[in-house]
């Protein structure tokens, strides 16, 4: 029988935690920089007391990446000393250590440390196959979300659970904050434009922990033929979705500190356009550039890197903004994404008509393909953000139903 349960909430004492793990064994430069302090957060994977019971004595699989820590170690090391019996471990678009390029194939390896196999959920094959949980009792998920439709780990943590459900393999998520998860913005995705990079009618920003969004996963009947995974959150404690939360490693190579997990939002949108959101530079998604962009005081230069090896305009002066100053200040503060800054850049290069991608990709950013047509209209952000309301009162009664952490 298919069942949802739920781990009681309970409160602790505030700590600090470093999460540096083992088996990723980044550079430092892994871990996230912040002058910021906030409440620390109990996550998921450090309530070993919650979940331990129900992995003794069963074989065990692992979705995981470098974002999978327990305190001072990865979640793979925790579970091996505990006398876990793991048997494999699937890992998400960025691969295990979170180096790999955006939208670059990960290949199925096996960890040098531990001997497990590492099996691939971004490349030939999205989902778990049966045949690869035939001696898997139990499935273990946790990944760092970071609240936004297009964030694939989303996608992934879909088709697990379908995988899950079709095989009638019990799947344990270790919920994670949303460091985005304190407000609900943006044009809700239509059916038309499913994709990886967006698989549920759910708004750019959905305003919910990964645990949550499992529930509506399973609860509004997404997966195919309305299949329902055996689910059991692993849930935080010392958390509500206005607790600020600083992620203790980046969530992928290009999202390095907090400015960039704030603004990624909002810059995203320009991945389906001609200008450059800072890849291939020190700073990714904490600038925005262009050669035709008016020349004022900003620029820089896009240069292969680690995580963006063939960054957008590769070797050309761009010009335009730069929002680390200018936003550092209050991109946790904000309730609602920007579009004043692609309606800029819109406005001032001079080629229309090359300004969005010809392979339509901002359709499937965007989730329809009304928003480009209000942009090149010359509708205001408010008057473009009024179109999207309806549609989030609508979301927000559903994702009411979900929320664990009120």
């Amino acid at each position: 029988m298919h069942f949802l349960k739920i781990i009681p909430l309970f409160i602790l004492s505030l700590f600090f935690v470093a999460c540096q793990g083992e088996i990723q064994r980044h550079p430092p430069s892994a871990a996230i920089e912040t002058d910021l302090t906030s409440e620390t957060v109990l996550v998921g994977a450090e309530r070993a007391d919650a979940y331990l019971p129900l992995l003794s004595g069963q074989s065990v699989a692992v979705v995981a990446n470098a974002t999978s820590v327990t305190g001072e170690q990865h979640l793979v090391d925790a579970l091996l000393k505990d006398d876990v019996v793991i048997r494999k471990i699937f890992v998400p678009e960025h691969g295990f250590r979170g180096q790999k390029d955006a939208g670059e194939t990960v290949d199925n390896e096996i960890d040098a440390k531990t001997g497990l196999p590492i099996i691939s959920l971004y490349g030939a094959n999205k989902k778990p196959t049966p045949e690869l949980l035939i001696d898997v009792d139990v499935m273990v998920f946790d990944l760092q979300d970071v609240g936004v439709r297009f964030y694939t780990y989303l996608s992934t943590l879909h088709y697990v659970m379908e995988s899950c459900a079709e095989t009638d393999t019990p799947l344990i998520v270790l919920d994670r904050p949303n460091p985005n998860g304190h407000y609900v913005d943006g044009p809700v995705l239509q059916p038309e434009f499913s994709s990886f990079i967006g698989l549920h009618p759910v708004p750019l920003v959905y305003g919910m922990t990964i645990g949550e969004y499992a529930q509506m996963i399973n609860g509004e009947g997404w997966l195919d033929k309305g299949v329902q995974c055996d689910l059991t959150i692993i849930e935080l404690e010392n958390y509500s979705h206005d607790t600020p939360y600083i992620l203790p490693i980046k969530p992928s190579p290009n999202l390095p500190n907090m400015d960039a997990v704030h603004l990624y939002p909002s810059l995203a949108l320009f991945e389906g356009t001609t200008v450059s959101i800072g890849r291939g530079t020190d700073f990714p998604f904490q600038v925005i550039g262009h050669p035709d962009y008016p020349a004022e005081t900003f620029s820089f230069t896009p240069r292969p890197v680690i995580g963006a090896l063939s960054p957008k305009l590769d070797g050309q002066l761009c010009y335009g903004l730069d929002l680390r100053k200018h936003h550092s200040s209050t991109a946790a503060l904000d309730a609602e994404i920007s579009l004043d800054w692609i309606i800029d850049f819109y406005t001032k290069l001079p080629d229309k008509e090359s300004f969005f991608l010809a392979n339509n990709f901002f359709h499937k950013l965007a989730g329809n393909d009304v928003l480009m047509s209000q942009i090149e209209a010359g509708l205001s952000a408010d008057n473009i953000r009024l179109s999207w309301q309806a549609d989030l009162m609508q979301f927000q009664t559903v994702r009411e139903k979900y929320l664990i952490y009120k």
